[in-house]
């Protein structure tokens, strides 16, 4: 059987989720994108069949360790969902807005929220924690000042993965280092040639609209004014977010930082704004269970505030944990199935020099963004594709490890159906392809390392590349 029928399956994903979002718009996530998922998945399972006779066992054996791979995501996700209902409840997120929206000026936000997120992520090595913390905050400080939601969203996820990206504690740069064998400050020194004038680029862009654009921010005041008569506004309950930076800077796992950070908010909550718990539930116990677990809406006479401070809590995150684990069948099935191995082949079969050879491996990280909907995946599946292929040309393995996070780690949050576009687009409530075309850096990425692999010589590219 021809190699060209492995095509099949994502043909069939692509047609099936273009046509989902045709249909049902922004309310494709809500269940007919988990639909095409599965029935994508279906049709691999039949390719698959049909080509090798793979075996029903072995199947269930790869999709059950592909949903096992992401149970600790599916955690810190509900987690997040957890510290997003009792930091907003707290005070913690309105303080955060109350004090950050007199202090970042309107026309200067978009460089400051993403530089800003930038340092933060380099500190933590987590795009995940800066923007469900941090991020959560500025997208309140950016409506405030009337800027559109896109153009907040885009400039946080930036930062986020500019310093996620360059930061010795983040995962995903541990992670491309060590699959590709390069030493782990080679491959992020290298990453810098990339990295530092892409996000150069997205600043100046970000700059340029920020002066541009009319963000007179004329409601502040009032804005400010409904904040603190529906909140207790203190600079202590920032205490919280410093306990959790230490937390972080200590390298605790992450799932036990936001575990601890969530129930020191609800703490604060209890403490701070008993009047506000009240209108929740009649005791302050039922309260802050309802808001740890699912959805709150608080009155502040403001629809757009209304719309800020309202939270959905863990239960918020259940449709993104049944796309996720859906996601992850497809995954297991193409995996499984050989299908992927056969599809990544076909490719490697077109590759000549080395502008083709990185821009194969950058499209291949995107490609496996798509097609795995998993950003770990993605980088595991390009570095072991394409490891033998850089060493039998005799370019070194920070050639690859560079194109890889360039192509996979930061094209993650681009796919409304991968696990890092999920999670983004639900913690700051902005549709992915609402904020992906502000997210510069994220898309330019990639284009930056086949451009700065066509200019550099062809000998010594591995050094000069």
């Amino acid at each position: 059987m021809k190699k060209s029928l492995s095509l099949i399956p994502f043909v069939a994903l692509i047609a099936l989720i273009s046509t989902c979002v045709s249909v049902f718009g922004t309310d494709a996530l809500d269940g007919a994108t988990q639909v095409s998922l599965l029935i994508a998945s279906a049709v691999c399972v039949a390719v698959g069949y049909v080509m090798r006779r793979v075996e029903w066992d072995a199947l269930e054996r790869e999709m059950t360790a592909s949903v096992a791979s992401c149970m600790p995501s599916i955690i810190i996700l509900l987690l997040i969902g957890a510290i997003g209902g009792t930091w907003m409840v707290s005070g913690i997120v309105p303080t955060m807005i109350y004090y950050g929206v007199q202090v970042l000026r309107p026309e200067w936000f978009l460089v400051s929220s993403s530089l800003f997120c930038a340092l933060i992520s380099v500190m933590v090595g987590s795009s995940w924690t800066t923007v469900a913390t941090v991020g959560v905050a500025l997208m309140g400080i950016g409506r405030a000042h009337g800027i559109a939601d896109g153009w907040v969203a885009g400039s946080i996820i930036t930062g986020a993965y500019f310093g996620d990206k360059l930061s010795p504690l983040s995962d995903t740069t541990v992670l491309a280092s060590s699959v590709s064998g390069t030493p782990l400050f080679t491959h992020i020194r290298y990453m810098m040639r990339t990295t530092i004038p892409t996000f150069g680029v997205s600043l100046a862009i970000f700059t340029v609209a920020g002066l541009t654009m009319d963000v007179a921010g004329s409601g502040e005041m009032t804005f400010l004014d409904q904040l603190r008569h529906t909140f207790t506004i203190s600079p202590w309950l920032l205490v919280v977010p410093v306990l959790t930076g230490v937390m972080i800077a200590r390298r605790w796992p992450a799932m036990v930082v936001l575990f601890v950070a969530a129930m020191m908010a609800a703490t604060v909550a209890v403490v701070c704004q008993p009047r506000l718990l009240s209108t929740v539930a009649d005791g302050w116990y039922e309260a802050i269970m309802k808001v740890i677990y699912g959805p709150t809406s608080l009155r502040t006479g403001n629809d757009a505030l209304d719309a800020l401070v309202r939270t959905s809590g863990m239960a918020g995150m259940m449709p993104t944990v049944w796309l996720i684990i859906c996601a992850q069948v497809f995954g297991g099935v193409v995996t499984a199935t050989g299908v992927l191995r056969d599809v990544m082949q076909m490719v490697l079969r077109a590759v000549r020099g080395r502008t083709s050879l990185v821009a194969t491996t950058a499209a291949t990280g995107i490609f496996c963004n798509v097609a795995l909907a998993d950003q770990f995946l993605s980088i595991i599946l390009t570095c072991s594709i394409f490891k033998e292929a850089y060493r039998e040309r005799g370019y070194e393995s920070r050639l690859l490890s560079r194109t890889c996070e360039d192509g996979a780690t930061v094209t993650s949050v681009l796919v409304p159906w991968n696990t890092c576009g999920l999670v983004q687009s639900t913690v700051l409530g902005v549709a992915t392809l609402a904020y992906l075309p502000y997210c510069f850096f994220n898309y330019l990425s990639p284009v930056t390392s086949v451009v700065v692999a066509a200019l550099a010589r062809k000998t010594g590219a591995g050094r000069h590349s």
